[in-house]
């Protein structure tokens, strides 16, 4: 054997297994977030016996047993192993069934139909609230770890994207800052391939500073928070691309955000920014609307300042059984897909060129794109649960990946046409 075929081969051995396969599933490229459709990603769904430190349920049902979540996933493709018993059956007495996002199997199958659906990444969502707390700690660990593991597999995209929901007011700026240096430092993250870089720095997300509600938030703090993060992330060894899900009025303070005029130089702090809309429209027109009245001049003024605009879009929207209140189901209709598709149309249209889906797995707001249950008789008569014939539609459960596919070749700026 020659030495050149020798020193072939051992290079061989030496390539991570990973990196094979991505490469042959042609792999995202993890240096932009330039024309990509990336999906938010929950992973807080977890199941009795499957190991998470908390046990118990994860997202599916509370402390009373009730259902916390209005739409079913299909797990028809999931071994035994990986489904859940619900306690619950269907209109034809079959049992009702979910799954946890502490199996790994079960993330890489979930990032499986990202690749062969053409969907570009997640990002993946952490909470402040749980920082502090070994046993949730440990639970969010094992699915960051998942997602790394099964971005890496098929060649997806991921980052970290911190959220401040009921948060302790004066903790959660240094427990996400120290968090992030351990991600950095211990777990070596921002080193994984897959992990999502812009302008040549890693994405750290963080949604939540200058919106009503339960994210507790001052101007001056989140500054003080944004400029720390920057300068530790830095001595740490890398540089950051700040990227804010901040209220959809971000350059007016109107339409949601606090209004203190000190969130304008906050918001304006971002490296991007990716404005909050769901719930904010139901129909066509007001879809134009936003795109006229908001999305225009705020691309205009973001590119005024040199930072990047995200915009989001939603497939619809439902959380009756989380608020139990009957007036929420299917709050915000899919109209069985074409909500998405004109929103992400209107968007590009404008000229944005990347795109936020929210969100990938969410199941508890009604606004998940992953596979679903496509028909009401796979629900039981109680609660009701949002199936995807609700709007009269037959479709198969995988329709809204299709979707998303079709957006996401739309904001590549290939041509693209709603599915058939």
């Amino acid at each position: 054997m020659s030495s050149f075929r020798r020193l072939f081969i051992l290079a061989l051995m030496l390539v991570p297994i990973w990196t094979v396969v991505a490469r042959g599933q042609d792999r995202v490229d993890s240096s932009t977030l330039d024309h990509k459709f990336i999906l938010g990603f929950q992973g807080w769904f977890a199941c009795p016996g499957d190991g998470n430190p908390l046990g118990g349920w994860g997202h599916w049902f509370n402390g009373r047993g009730q259902a916390t979540f209005d739409l079913l996933p299909d797990v028809s493709e999931l071994p035994a192993k990986e489904r859940c018993e619900t306690g619950m059956s269907d209109r034809e007495n079959r049992p009702v069934e979910v799954f946890s996002d502490q199996r790994y199997s079960t993330v890489l199958r979930q990032f499986e139909w990202m690749r062969e659906n053409g969907l570009d990444g997640v990002a993946l969502e952490r909470f402040a609230l749980g920082l502090g707390d070994p046993k949730r700690l440990a639970r969010a660990d094992r699915v960051l770890d998942n997602v790394r593991r099964a971005a890496e597999a098929t060649g997806r995209v991921f980052f970290v994207q911190y959220d401040i929901a009921g948060a302790d007011a004066a903790a959660w700026p240094a427990a996400i800052e120290a968090d992030w240096l351990e991600l950095m430092k211990t777990k070596k993250i921002v080193d994984s391939p897959a992990y999502l870089h812009h302008k040549g720095n890693p994405v750290v997300g963080v949604t939540g500073p200058g919106m009503q509600g339960d994210r507790p938030s001052t101007p001056e703090q989140t500054l003080e928070f944004l400029g720390q993060l920057r300068s530790e992330s830095a001595a740490a060894g890398s540089m950051i691309t700040l990227f804010g899900t901040v209220p959809r009025g971000w350059r007016t303070l109107t339409f949601g955000p606090r209004t203190e005029p000190g969130w304008a130089k906050v918001f304006r702090s971002f490296d991007v920014i990716s404005p909050w809309v769901v719930g904010a429209m139901r129909e066509p027109e007001d879809i134009d609307r936003y795109a006229r009245r908001l999305l225009k001049p705020d691309l205009a003024e973001a590119r005024r300042l040199g930072i990047d605009y995200m915009p989001v879009v939603f497939p619809g929207f439902s959380w009756s059984n989380l608020k139990n209140d009957p007036t929420q189901f299917n709050k915000f209709p899919r109209r069985c897909g074409r909500f998405a598709w004109e929103q992400a149309t209107a968007y590009v249209s404008a000229g944005a060129t990347m795109l936020f889906g929210a969100m990938f797995d969410e199941v508890d707001e009604g606004t998940a794109f992953f596979k679903l249950a496509p028909h009401a008789d796979q629900s039981p008569p109680e609660p009701r649960f949002v199936s995807l014939d609700v709007d009269g539609c037959d479709l198969p459960s995988d329709w809204y990946l299709r979707v998303a596919g079709a957006i996401s070749r739309r904001v590549k700026g290939e041509q693209a046409e709603f599915p058939r």
